[in-house]
């Protein structure tokens, strides 16, 4: 009797668990959804005229015509594919550097003083002498959003190879380690937690270097639709792409954490219930 009673709760707790792993995403969507059916509620009320922040039905229609007559789609994925090229030239360098400063004690001194002092630099600084360097086109924004990468990867995995526990290193040596196996087996997976919010922080820097790239000397992308709604007075068009810019920035977040998570698998850690 038992034995049946166990067996039955086992597809029971099986369902309840899938349909917490559908709800809890869904929780996110809550405030954004009530937010915009308050404002909604309120510009059909009369309570504003929805002119300078338009109501969601407007911005609705809106993606609908970008969508339709194909502005949308273009301008969407020149932002992705600038986004994605410079997110990977960022990581590879911010990776390999930031190993190598947090590895070697002579690397971290000559290095990281150097490139504190650059990451103080504001973005839009960087703008004109890469288009004097590299030109108006796709190289100059590409590297850009590189540099708006690289930092906090390189932060990221110095700061996790220098917080190794020494201790771990230890064991490893007591086994007798070689140095791929010490690199796979210990420091990898010690790295692996700091490693994969770098780069979600890298790819929130990457988007918001896109756009200064994208005010400047360029005829497609999402920053190109805002400054044409700002220029044509379409604030309309001006939320739509300020829109779709969180939309893309988390479906890529999400899309990390997607990817990352089978790597994570062994942590031992308190998780929101």
């Amino acid at each position: 009797m038992t034995a049946g009673v166990e067996q039955a709760g086992v597809p029971q707790a099986a369902s309840k668990a899938g349909a917490a792993r559908v709800l809890r995403p869904a929780l996110g969507l809550l405030l954004p959804i009530a937010l915009a059916v308050l404002w909604e509620i309120a510009v059909r009320m009369g309570f504003s005229n929805g002119r300078l922040v338009p109501p969601p039905s407007v911005i609705w229609n809106t993606f609908a015509d970008l969508a339709a007559t194909g502005e949308l789609q273009q301008h969407a994925f020149a932002t992705i594919w600038r986004v994605a090229w410079g997110f990977l030239f960022g990581v590879l360098a911010g990776t390999i550097l930031g190993a190598i400063a947090g590895y070697s004690a002579l690397t971290y001194r000559l290095l990281d003083p150097t490139l504190q002092g650059l990451r103080a630099v504001p973005s839009i600084a960087w703008v004109p002498l890469f288009i004097l360097w590299f030109g108006i086109f796709e190289a100059s924004k590409i590297i850009l959003i590189a540099v708006g990468v690289f930092f906090p990867v390189y932060l990221g995995v110095m700061g996790a190879v220098l917080s190794v526990d020494r201790k771990i290193v230890e064991v490893g040596r007591v086994f007798r380690l070689s140095g791929l196996a010490m690199v796979r087996r210990i420091l990898l997976p010690a790295v692996m937690p700091a490693y994969v919010i770098a780069l979600r922080a890298g790819l929130g820097l990457g988007w918001m270097f896109v756009l200064a790239a994208e005010f400047l000397g360029a005829s497609t992308g999402l920053g190109f639709l805002l400054i044409d709604g700002q220029q044509l007075g379409k604030p309309a068009q001006i939320v739509a792409a300020i829109v779709a810019f969180a939309i893309l920035g988390k479906a890529s977040d999400w899309l990390i954490v997607l990817v990352s998570s089978p790597f994570l698998r062994w942590e031992d850690r308190f998780a929101r219930a």
